[in-house]
Formats: C-alpha cells, structure tokens, sequence
C-alpha cells in the first residue's frame, strides 16, 4: 500500500480525523467482506480499491487535473456523466454513506436530515474525504429539499452547479430536462475549456453505455438458480462504479461477469441450495454503507437484487447511439436519464412496475423494502410499494434504518423472522 499522506495534506484534510477513519475501515471490511467463503476471483480488484479507497483514484484524478483536466463530483444518477466526459472532464462520486461523517453534517444541519446528506456535507466540512477536496465543481440536483438547502452549503467555497430535475415525465418536463442538459453542458464546456462536439458526445454515450452493459452482465448472473456472486460483492461493484474511471469500469466489470457466467456453467453457487432470494428497494447504499447486505446475508438469505440508485437504477436502459447532432444528442439523453423512477417523481407507477418486473425476473421470494431514516420521499411511497407487492403476491419487508449499528440486532430479529416466514 503506498503511502499518500503528503497528497492528503496537500489537499488540506484533517490527518488525525482521517486516521481514525483508515483505522475503522479496514476491520468492518474484513468483517463483512474478506469473511466470506468462495468469492469470485474477480473481486480481487475490488478488494484491492477498498483497501487503497482515498488513495488509488484520489492520486489519479490529482494527476489528471496537473495535465489539465476538470473533475466534477456528483451526488446522483440523473447528473449524465456523459456531458462532462465529452468535454474531456472526469467524473467521480461523492462520499456519504458513513456514519463517521454524520457528526460534522449535523453541526449545520439538522438532526431530521435524512443520513446520507448529513454524512455528505460532514465528509466535506470534515476535511476527511479526499473527493470533495480535489473536485473542481460540485453537481447537484433537486431530487429532495434537504438537498436542495445542503447545496446551498457546499457551495459556498467550492463552485456547485445545481440541475433542477423536473418533477413529472410529460413531454413538456423532458423538453425542460433537455433544456437543463444544455445548460450543464455550456457550464462544463467554461470550467473545462473544451467545446464538445457531436463526434466527442457520441464517443462519451457510446463509453458510458458500455459500462452499463458489463453491469448488467454481473446483474444478469445474479438471476441464475446457482448464486455465482455475493449481494454484497454485487453492491460493492456498484458502489466503486462512482468513482471509478469508466473503461476500468466496464473492463473489470466484464471481466467479472465472464467468471460468474462460467461460474452458472459450472453449478457453482456462494449459497447453498434453496437459499432464500431477496430483493432490495429504497434509498442508495453509498460505500461504506453495506450493513443490510451483511445483515440479510448473515441471517440465511442471498440478495439477488437491488432496485435502487446504487443498484439497477443506475445502469438500467441505455441512451440511442447514432443521433446526427447536438441537439438529438442531448434528447437522447434526456429521455434515458427520464427513464430512471426516482421516488422523487409524481406520479411514480413506473417504479412500482420495475419492483413487480425485477421480483420476478429475479425470481424473489421476498422483497425488503428498506428506507433511509427521515427520507420522507422513500417512506412516503413505501406505502404504495408495499401496497403493490402484497396485491401481486409477493412477500414484502418494510425498514426504517441509518448508518449508526445500534439498530443491527433489532433488524437481524426482524429479518431473521421474515426469512422464516418465507418457508
């Protein structure tokens, strides 16, 4: 492991905080990760990420900027990472999903503010995470009201571009989604100082959707009858997705699926048969946050799927290639970007669908509707989630949780129960 303390203090973060922080990471890692029996081999690359997370990709994104590149750091899926690489930008999540980081976000905010802001904002006022140091622009969006206030926060020493998502999918709220990925791109183009083309914008669309598609490779093994793959190896895949350079991405995730499929081919399962499939709904799991997955996983089930932001939500449909201009382009990925069913969407019937469609495709025997403590927009559709699932037969689980542990040994009871109820 090299050692990047001098690119830390370069970046001026808190040491002695973040030493307290690489002293934690590396046991809950091995508790939940390196604990586990008969991984893929593939996972080695993600091991070794986790393992060097502030390090690796902080020193090359460091690098990027001294030969004159831009990064922008986002907070969710609808900012389309395809406009800022085509202006030869990079792309990189943010922290927040920590409760290391909660403490400095609730000294600005207030307690009610659902976890992953709260842990957002401390990560940076904390000095703790090295990518919110080494962003040039921050970007992000209207999904919720307490994000929408924490922007106004973040931005006060570092540039943020804020994208207002519309609320609706009528025709008119793509037309003005397709209108503020315009705008984002003539914000990208000034921070950048690179025009992007037609020829640039395809090239970034045609990169971005090849990511997608080795995800959807891994996700795709996940539906065998033989579990090739840990759900909680799947979320960490996802997870790194955010921050990794995209062809990395594709490549690895590629590389993986191949072993898994030979895996199904093999009859090779990390459960053992007749193990419980699961499905998750809800809020993001942003990394470090993995402790539903250990919890179900420990408890005598597998998670076969994650219908969520850091799950299918993410890499699920792809933006039309092959578009003549700038314009068509930016439709194009308008429309695609439209198509994810965030519960910050009214009406939202077309998540309910993707529940019912994935339970079966995945062929669950129950769902764990699981919600982020004081999101009202997740807990507020739960009841039509739930509601939906019950009508089409599907067993169903709804939690409240954070990122704190004092809750673990009252969920492991609940699920442990749910699980036994399933037969």
């Amino acid at each position: 492991m090299a050692n990047y303390v001098e690119m830390w203090k370069e970046l001026g973060m808190d040491l002695e905080n973040h030493d307290n922080l690489c002293a934690v990471l590396p046991v809950a890692y091995g508790d939940v990760y390196l604990s586990q029996e008969n991984r893929p081999e593939g996972m080695a690359f993600w091991d070794m990420v986790v393992a060097d997370i502030h390090g690796i990709r902080p020193a090359e994104l460091i690098e990027a900027q001294k030969n004159g590149q831009k990064v922008f750091g986002t907070f969710c899926v609808y900012v389309p990472d395809e406009v800022v690489i085509a202006a030869n930008g990079i792309v990189t999540g943010l922290c927040g999903g920590s409760q290391f980081w909660v403490p400095d976000g609730e000294a600005v905010l207030p307690k009610g503010t659902c976890p992953l802001i709260k842990a957002s904002v401390g990560a940076r006022l904390g000095k703790t995470c090295p990518f919110f140091r080494i962003a040039d622009m921050y970007v992000g969006e209207t999904t919720c009201d307490g994000k929408k206030k924490a922007w106004e926060i973040l931005g006060t020493d570092v540039p943020m571009h804020v994208m207002d998502i519309p609320q609706m999918k009528r025709e008119k709220d793509i037309v003005k989604w397709t209108e503020e990925i315009k705008d984002f791109a003539a914000i990208v183009e000034k921070v950048t100082g690179k025009e992007i083309t037609a020829e640039s914008l395809e090239a970034a669309i045609k990169l971005i959707n090849e990511k997608r598609k080795a995800m959807a490779r891994v996700y795709e093994a996940r539906k065998a009858e033989n579990i090739p793959i840990s759900g909680k190896d799947a979320l960490l895949m996802s997870q790194i997705a955010f921050f990794d350079d995209p062809a990395r991405c594709a490549m690895m995730c590629n590389k993986l699926a191949d072993e898994l499929e030979q895996r199904i081919a093999d009859g090779v399962s990390v459960f053992p048969a007749g193990t419980k499939r699961i499905m998750l709904t809800g809020t993001p799991m942003a990394i470090p946050n993995w402790k539903l997955h250990h919890i179900i996983e420990t408890s005598g089930a597998a998670v076969v799927c994650e219908e969520t932001c850091t799950g299918t939500r993410y890499f699920e449909g792809q933006v039309e290639e092959g578009k003549a201009t700038l314009d068509e382009q930016y439709r194009a990925i308008a429309e695609r970007y439209m198509g994810i069913n965030c519960a910050c969407f009214t009406p939202n019937s077309g998540r309910v669908d993707d529940i019912i469609r994935l339970a079966k495709e995945y062929k669950v025997d129950g769902v764990i509707d699981v919600n982020l403590k004081f999101c009202c927009l997740y807990d507020t559709e739960g009841y039509t989630v739930e509601a939906a699932l019950k009508e089409a037969g599907i067993p169903v689980l709804g939690i409240e949780t954070d990122y704190a542990d004092e809750d673990s040994e009252q969920l492991k009871t609940r699920i442990e129960a749910f699980i036994e109820m399933l037969g």
